[in-house]
């Protein structure tokens, strides 16, 4: 059971004192759990009679966002400069940034004090791991956390408040700072943009201008008050320095000039509408399908164009035997035969130390495809992002009952129920060898199941129909993916980010090939509309600093030349 907390702290049964002196340092001991893969904080008992407000913190590494929530707890718990006590419940930035995580996503809550320092309890959802120096695929990951958050039974379903952690210094947006926040509103429904606030930390209290000014250049999207500045409310990191004669009277008011904010702040919150969450599941569940649609998609293809390679291989050697086939002698064609081989997932193997089945990629062992490669959230298929509960699109195009109502995969060839997919430490890739076949060996292969003939017209028309069907796949597997990017394009708050970017790149390439001009122009326009976006630029510049040249051309080739361009003007 969790500790009823007071807030004349006479309870020592919550708190240890850590840092003797003035003032006292205590931490607090909150029960600890974790919802799916989120590690919840939890002080006192919830009352579900009584209101809660949620806020979601994003910014930079260093931002100050550990003595943001501790200020907020110290806040709600009613500790005063007079009493000489701070009380710190999230740790320091810089421990935390040295120790392995089981999380990248903490959630914090403040239960019991309704009505006495705050008009109701406070849940704070942290998100440690944006914007720090493992990239795009971290950014990625704690996305992923996020959706486990938001859809969990006990999770959060509301939001009141995306805040955006700035410092007080800040006199312009950097690349980096500008990437985590696209990076989060990417993640939202359209609707939320009257919940972003901007957080000012490190601050003085004079109206920091040049912070609300870099706000202004940049276009972000925050909440606007009756002046039409955007919603900002700022805050001291200094509560816990040492206090003598000659800085008392700055650290007192540091102190109460964050109370007075925090108090506007909570009645921001009591005035605010709470978004629900299921538009921003629905968002990242999409993007997650996107991405999971479009590599299979990439695999996918590769597969049917080698096996297209294949099969010209074969045409190609009857018409060259053409003459040993009328006469009905033997002989061998040597072509490029495609095959399914696994490799090893890369990236995070963490969860197994910890005894949890999360990591890896979910396949499929009927198609002997991989329909989610990075699929680090759920711990079985069943919960996988990609699984849907019906059959909507099954190749066979067969009925509901015949699948036993399972959940059915949305990215492998023939729509699998979800107990033909399993968690492995590998993926399926597309390779080749070669191979030499008989007369008899091709005709068993391409004329199986119908009327058999030797003559050669009848085996290179078996040929040709295969390709066509190849290609007719190849076909629906783009219109599939397309649909998932012009849904996306709907239901998001932004499509700024660069996975976005590569996905538009790879499917105007394709619809190219197919002449399908009329989408091209859309995914051009919807690539355009990106790319006008100055922070996209800056994103593209944040990620090859962090990563590298030679990484971030993974992200895409197109990308980086549109990179040296900009850099070369």
């Amino acid at each position: 059971m969790a500790t009823n907390i007071s807030h004349k702290h006479d309870n020592t049964n919550y708190r240890v004192k850590i840092i003797p002196g003035s003032p006292s340092v205590y931490r607090l001991k909150p029960k600890q759990e974790n919802i799916g893969s989120i590690r919840r904080l939890t002080l006192g008992e919830k009352d579900p009679t009584k209101k809660n407000k949620t806020i979601l913190l994003v910014g930079e590494t260093g931002a100050g966002k550990s003595t943001l929530i501790n200020a907020l707890v110290n806040y709600a718990m009613g500790a005063k400069y007079e009493d000489n006590d701070w009380y710190q419940m999230a740790e320091e930035e810089k421990r935390r940034q040295t120790e392995s995580q089981t999380s990248d996503v903490i959630v914090y809550e403040v239960f019991g004090l309704e009505d006495r320092t705050l008009p109701f309890s406070l849940t704070i959802i942290d998100t440690p791991g944006y914007g720090d120096t493992r990239g795009i695929e971290r950014d990625v990951l704690v996305s992923e956390r996020l959706l486990d958050l938001f859809r969990s039974t006990e999770g959060v379903h509301e939001i009141d408040a995306v805040c955006l952690v700035l410092k007080a210094s800040d006199n312009r947006l950097s690349d980096r700072l500008t990437y985590v926040f696209d990076s989060v509103v990417s993640l939202f429904g359209k609707d939320v943009e009257e919940n972003i606030v901007a957080l000012i930390t490190y601050s003085d209290f004079v109206t920091p201008k040049n912070v609300l000014q870099a706000l202004k250049d940049e276009s972000i999207c925050l909440a606007k008050d009756e002046e039409g500045q955007p919603v900002h409310f700022m805050f001291s990191n200094i509560q816990k320095t040492e206090r003598n004669k000659k800085n008392e009277r700055t650290l007192k008011y540091a102190w109460e000039s964050t109370d007075e904010e925090i108090g506007r702040f909570a009645d921001f919150l009591k005035n605010t509408k709470p978004q629900n969450l299921t538009g921003t599941v629905e968002v990242l569940n999409r993007r997650i399908r996107v991405k999971a649609c479009i590599e299979n998609l990439q695999e996918r293809v590769q597969f049917i164009e080698l096996k297209q390679r294949e099969i010209k291989q074969t045409q190609e050697g009857l018409k060259k035997h053409e003459q040993d086939m009328k006469n009905n002698e033997d002989f061998t064609v040597e072509v490029d035969e495609v095959y399914k081989y696994k490799v090893p997932v890369e990236g995070r193997k963490i969860w197994y130390l910890f005894g949890l089945n999360n990591a890896g990629a979910t396949c499929c062992e009927v198609c002997k495809e991989t329909c989610h490669e990075q699929c680090e959230v759920a711990p079985s298929p069943l919960q996988c992002e990609v699984m849907q509960n019906k059959c909507t699109i099954c190749k066979t195009k067969c009925e509901i009952s015949g699948h036993k109502n399972e959940l059915h995969c949305t990215a492998c060839t023939g729509q699998c129920p979800v107990s033909k997919h399993v968690k492995t430490p590998w993926k399926y890739v597309s390779k080749t060898r070669k191979v030499t076949r008989t007369i008899q060996q091709m005709k068993e292969m391409y004329e199986k199941g119908r009327e058999g003939s030797e003559k050669s017209g009848s085996l290179l028309e078996t040929l040709q129909k295969k390709m066509k069907e190849l290609q007719k796949d190849k076909d629906q597997i783009l219109e599939e993916s397309f649909q998932h990017v012009v849904k996306l394009e709907e239901i998001a708050m932004k499509v700024v980010s660069l996975s976005t970017h590569v996905q538009l790149d790879f499917l105007i390439e394709k619809m190219k090939e197919k002449g399908d001009t009329e989408k091209v122009k859309k995914l051009e326009e919807m690539k355009s509309k990106m790319e006008e976006n100055p922070r996209f630029k800056s994103a593209l510049r944040y990620m090859s600093t962090v990563i590298g040249e030679t990484a971030a051309f993974a992200i895409g080739k197109a990308a980086m030349n549109l990179l040296r361009g900009n850099t070369a003007e």
